[in-house]
């Protein structure tokens, strides 16, 4: 069985980060939300509080075939601002593992020097702090091991896009019509 880690800050974007959680969750990954705040409950960006399955002190980081951002301010300093979780980053990007990340957070990767040489997209007002070859105007991007996705009104293309590169594309094509997706 897959597994993915999506972290949450107080301030995250809810529904990029819970997309990404149901999304994945009915493609059979076990996915987990971690908390980087210390506490279990974090306050999201719009004010709803989730609870996180995990804190990131009780994880082994090593076990995860994908790590997940996502975006929202605050969420993406307080994220950002935790040493820890951008030494798991540095650790996955060494070994070629899935990174993804979604509007705001995308600035994440760059500040690591993560998107260098490639194609990301971002919320368009962080476009600017993207250090990499190419800004894309789209929902989302991969580029090797690297996936980037756009905003809130992007989280269903980008959640099924990570179904894809870990379940196959039958499986993402099969939650795509029955979450009724474009259909």
């Amino acid at each position: 069985m897959k597994k993915a880690y999506v972290f949450l800050a107080d301030g995250f974007e809810e529904i990029e980060g819970l997309t990404v959680v149901d999304v994945l969750r009915r493609a059979g990954v076990d996915v987990k939300t971690v908390s980087v705040m210390g506490r279990k409950q974090i306050q999201g960006a719009h004010n709803i509080p989730v609870d996180a399955d995990i804190l990131f002190d009780d994880i082994n980081g090593e076990d995860a075939d994908m790590l997940v951002l996502p975006g929202g301010m605050p969420g993406t300093l307080n994220l950002k601002a935790h040493e820890g979780l951008c030494d798991l980053l540095k650790a996955y990007d060494s070994e070629k593992k899935y990174i993804a990340a979604i509007c705001a957070a995308p600035t994440i990767l760059s500040g690591l020097g993560m998107l260098r040489g490639r194609k990301a997209c971002a919320y368009p007002s962080f476009e600017e702090e993207l250090d990499c070859k190419e800004v894309l105007k789209v929902p989302e991007t991969v580029d090797g091991h690297i996936i980037t996705g756009r905003g809130m009104g992007a989280a269903i293309p980008f959640a099924l896009r990570l179904t894809s590169l870990l379940c196959g594309d039958e499986k993402a094509e099969e939650i795509r019509k029955s979450i009724v997706y474009n259909v």
